[in-house]
């Protein structure tokens, strides 16, 4: 029986949330697993993902594949770079402690980066929304000028005309 991570689609239309599971290859999509590992919802900016590293690196250690997404997932969050360092462990090329000080470097600096990048994506949408409502503005004076000097050029044939 092959060993597959994926994702099992819950809310409603239009409306995703899924769970990261194991579940066997033949088993339907939204049917029966083995094992719930954590949650993926997409619609957060960024997407919030919630998973358990250690049962993650349990069953990739078993053999388990993950699907392309939740490869994706998983190297987001670090585990495919902890089983790596893992590997290193096994072979000997160095301890357990480096291992672990490395990822939490690492883990550190990806935060970090993470942070910086949510940050800029606020910043960049409250300008966007600035620059948006400016230039609304700016187009609604330019009209009401318009109409103004429209308004004014009629009022001036009229005038002439009444002479």
């Amino acid at each position: 029986m092959s060993v597959k991570i994926r994702l099992q689609r819950h809310g409603s239309k239009k409306r995703p949330f899924y769970f990261i599971v194991v579940a066997s290859t033949t088993a339907p999509r939204d049917g029966k697993f083995i094992e719930k590992l954590g949650t993926y919802n997409p619609l957060t900016v960024p997407a919030t993902v919630r998973i358990s590293r250690e049962r993650s690196l349990y069953w990739l250690d078993k053999g388990a594949l993950p699907t392309n997404t939740c490869r994706r997932i998983l190297s987001f969050k670090g585990v495919l770079f902890l089983k790596h360092l893992m590997r290193g462990v096994s072979l000997g090329l160095f301890d357990e402690a480096t291992a672990m000080e490395k990822f939490e470097k690492w883990n550190g600096e990806h935060e970090e980066l993470v942070a910086r990048r949510e940050e800029t994506h606020r910043k960049h949408k409250s300008d966007k929304r600035h620059e948006t409502m400016q230039e609304s503005v700016r187009k609604i004076e330019e009209k009401n000028i318009a109409r103004a000097q429209v308004a004014e050029a009629q009022a001036e044939t009229e005038a002439e005309g009444g002479n």
